[in-house]
């Protein structure tokens, strides 16, 4: 099995891969932590990558993960392939880099993807501005969306943010098990649901002024959510492509008319990220 772990800089990606892989193996599974090979190419190069080394790093961080997964262990991937595309702007859909990383992406078993609730911490190598997280959010979001990749979000701090990964797994893996009745109460409370559609139906409602648990309009079938949200929602939850969401979508008027101008799906981000807006 293997868990990939998105998120945007000083969102909790390696400390909570070797948790997760803590909390597994206590539980009697194999368990093994794929690091981000862009980290420690930057640490032993010196820089960052250019824009043609970029797919080699990427490939280099997806054989890491094939070579753990190879043993027989259940592997926590600390970012994938499609963090090093959003990192380096290669958000053209033909581009080789973004192609297989998408590719790859599917590949896993369960992505989670990290909540921008922890604060921002320079580190002098790869992060240098608090305010690009947002953006990186949105897009990790949204590709994940229009690929077709479904994915929860992660919350909390320290043990919270565990028990919200945790909650997430397979229960064939058990690994509440031993975590006594607390964690399983807290995983289940709808303020702390990791599902993008309850994300979004319940930021939906507050915003509204309205109850989160108040029924909503399901889109009519076949109808995809967008695969990116409006400015006013960056860096807010959004719905995954593989569960259209509850609010936000109404249904459509007479046959053949647009529905109201809040169902019409807004246009995609910006294809930059934040090393391209460094340079």
């Amino acid at each position: 099995m293997k868990i990939a772990l998105l998120g945007a800089e000083s969102t909790g990606k390696t400390t909570l891969a070797r948790q997760l892989a803590a909390r597994l193996r206590r539980a009697g599974h194999s368990a093994a932590v794929a690091p981000e090979v862009l980290r420690e190419w930057c640490e032993r190069e010196g820089r960052e990558p250019r824009p043609a080394e970029q797919l080699a790093v990427a490939q280099e961080h997806e054989r890491g993960v094939d070579a753990a997964a190879a043993n027989g262990a259940i592997v926590i991937a600390d970012t994938t392939a499609l963090m090093i595309a959003i990192w380096g702007g290669i958000l053209f859909p033909d581009h080789p880099l973004l192609r297989f990383a998408l590719e790859r992406q599917r590949g896993y078993d369960l992505t989670l993807v990290m909540g921008l609730d922890l604060p921002w911490v320079a580190d002098g190598l790869q992060r240098d501005a608090a305010a690009d997280r947002e953006h990186a959010d949105e897009l990790v979001r949204s590709l994940l969306a229009g690929a077709g990749v479904p994915y929860r979000v992660v919350y909390g701090t320290g043990e919270d943010r565990l028990r919200s990964a945790l909650a997430a797994l397979p229960a064939s893996l058990a690994v509440l098990a031993d975590a006594g009745s607390a964690e399983r109460a807290w995983a289940w409370q709808c303020e702390k649901c990791s599902d993008p559609d309850c994300e979004h139906r319940l930021f939906t409602a507050l915003l509204r002024g309205s109850s989160p648990l108040t029924p909503s309009v399901t889109p009519p079938a076949g109808r995809r959510t967008s695969p990116a949200p409006p400015a006013a929602d960056r860096g807010r939850p959004v719905a995954t492509a593989a569960s259209p969401a509850g609010t936000g979508n109404t249904q459509a008027g007479a046959a053949g008319a647009p529905g109201p101008a809040a169902s019409r799906p807004p246009p995609p981000p910006t294809p930059t990220s934040p090393a391209a807006r460094r340079r």
